[in-house]
């Protein structure tokens, strides 16, 4: 999985850097058909911390963002949205998968 992340008026530090790849690492134990992950953390204000995501996997992109006071609530807000997501178009790709098994099954019963 390629992960990049960008700031937007914050410099991002190794640990930021290492607290998004370590949430990320979640992502991936639900789903392993990540293609790509972009992350883009930003300083909208003093009091308001933005961050969104864009990630690629096969059959589609999905985009979450948070905004919270800080910075690590607003990536923790983030993953959790991102988790829900993933788990859906897993959920949503296995319902296709199986689809026309049970089609089939009908049809040979008839």
């Amino acid at each position: 999985m390629n992960l990049v992340i960008q700031g937007h008026h914050v410099e991002v530090t190794p640990a930021m850097r290492d607290y998004v790849h370590g949430k990320l690492e979640r992502i991936r134990r639900h789903f392993d058909h990540v293609i790509d992950a972009d992350v883009v953390l930003a300083v909208e204000d003093k009091l308001r911390q933005r961050a969104e995501i864009t990630l690629r996997v096969r059959g589609g992109s999905l985009h979450a963002e948070s905004t919270d006071g800080d910075m690590y609530a607003a990536i923790d807000l983030l993953m959790d949205k991102l988790d829900r997501q993933v788990l859906r178009h897993k959920d949503r790709v296995k319902a296709h998968d199986r689809a026309p098994l049970k089609h089939q099954q009908i049809q040979s019963q008839q």
